[in-house]
């Protein structure tokens, strides 16, 4: 099943966390800290627009799938910096699942 990926990602990114920034990337953005970590999710989510602008007018969307993918990469990676992980963001989401997304927003306020 592909959420097993997620489960998997999420696990061997709580691993390199606290590995030698030297030996891992993930471990060198944590080293870093939280704005650079939150710079990269900032410019692969300009990257991830780029994208889904330029497959409009291409029709090849294997930008756009690999930019979104580094977008998912270093959004968990932000949210193991932050001791979570993509399970509190599953369970958001299975709540809004039978709630219509203008309900949704009108709660909010």
């Amino acid at each position: 099943m592909k959420t097993d990926v997620l489960a998997e990602l999420a696990a061997t990114l709580e691993q390199r966390k606290n590995a030698s920034a030297d030996s891992s990337y993930v471990a060198s953005l944590h080293a870093k800290g939280l704005n650079k970590i939150l710079e990269k999710v900032g410019e692969e989510s300009i990257e991830t627009i780029i994208a889904a602008k330029d497959a409009v007018t291409s029709g090849d969307k294997s930008d756009l799938i690999y930019e979104t993918a580094d977008l998912w990469f270093h959004t968990l990676v932000m949210l193991s910096h932050l001791d979570m992980g993509p399970d509190a963001i599953l369970d958001e989401l299975a709540r809004r699942f039978n709630l219509s997304g203008l309900d949704e927003k009108a709660s909010r306020n």
